[in-house]
């Protein structure tokens, strides 16, 4: 049996670890290597991951200095043993079969990446993610991905997280590929995108939801905090050079569409909390891209009448 490394970036978060670890130990599928990366948690958070060691000899934990999770995530990269890596962060959880799942469906369709659906989670309910347009059974192009990985829009259940997926690890033994440790926000918008880049992957997608993403109420991404929303951006930003050296002019325009709509929910997070030394500069990144958001949103004239009234939108004196 393939051993799986799994990779736990872990910050403060003892009121969630117990929950993430046992739905993790307690896989269906056993030859796991469970790599748990305490990123200088001031809480118990690092007692909570030693006890789990003591007790199961999959998991290995390694403390370090507070550094972000792209740093966290690394030193999982620079540490795993296994054939095949996944990412779980640490206030979520899986299904017990998610990885017995993934395996069989990358080593049924000889690819290197598998990809799952996943649930949006809260303390009381976990809601399925659905696409708006079905992603065909069978091995998938890099360039599918890409284009699915862009088009939030329709691909929601697919996405450009890293944590609903399964890699073979000679994506990253042959190419060194590591996180960005500049992006402290939505490092997945880089790091997914140059993998299927880089490597030139096949993958497989699974319409079941496995991986249940929760939806944490002081989390960065639920904050109100707009400065840090912008990393998505320059992520997005690093991306398009990579994607226009491809010569795929398709999938240059998503990435630049993509790029104006994450800009738009930065101009909506600044109206909403009244932070207008951040909005003109929101605003500005939207236009940027506005041509090629209308050319692929073309079919939803609402969508295109919202991107424009927030361009537009002035402060009322």
């Amino acid at each position: 049996m393939d051993k799986i490394s799994v990779i736990v970036p872990v910050y403060n978060v003892e009121k969630y670890l117990v929950r993430c670890l046992n739905s993790i130990v307690n896989q269906t599928y056993k030859n796991l290597e469970i790599l748990v990366v305490n990123d200088g948690s001031t809480d118990n958070s690092g007692e909570i991951a030693d006890d789990y060691a003591k007790k199961d000899s999959r998991i290995k934990v390694i403390h370090k200095v507070n550094e972000g999770l792209s740093s966290a995530r690394n030193v999982g990269l620079r540490n795993f043993t296994g054939k095949y890596v996944g990412f779980v962060d640490s206030d979520d959880w899986i299904e017990s079969n998610m990885y017995e799942v993934l395996h069989k469906q990358i080593f049924e369709h000889n690819t290197q990446i598998s990809v799952a659906s996943f649930f949006t989670a809260t303390d009381t309910i976990s809601t399925p993610r659905i696409n708006l347009v079905k992603i065909p059974d069978g091995v998938l192009t890099a360039e599918k991905m890409l284009e699915y990985v862009f088009r939030l829009d329709l691909y929601n259940a697919f996405h450009i997280v890293v944590w609903n997926k399964l890699y073979s690890a000679d994506i990253f033994n042959r190419h060194s590929l590591m996180f960005d440790e500049s992006i402290k926000f939505a490092e997945d918008a880089l790091f997914t995108p140059s993998v299927l880049l880089t490597a030139g992957c096949t993958g497989v997608y699974i319409c079941t939801p496995l991986y249940h993403y929760y939806q944490r109420p002081n989390s960065l991404i639920s904050s109100l905090s707009v400065e840090p929303k912008f990393h998505v951006l320059n992520a997005i930003n690093m991306l398009i050079p990579m994607l226009e050296g491809r010569g795929n002019n398709m999938l240059v325009t998503c990435a630049k569409k993509e790029y104006c709509y994450q800009a738009s929910l930065i101009v909506d997070l600044c109206i909403k909390v009244r932070d207008f030394k951040h909005l003109k500069k929101a605003q500005v990144e939207m236009g940027r891209y506005f041509h090629e958001y209308y050319e692929i949103t073309i079919a939803n004239p609402e969508r295109i009448e919202r991107i424009k009234q927030l361009i537009e939108y002035k402060v009322a004196k």
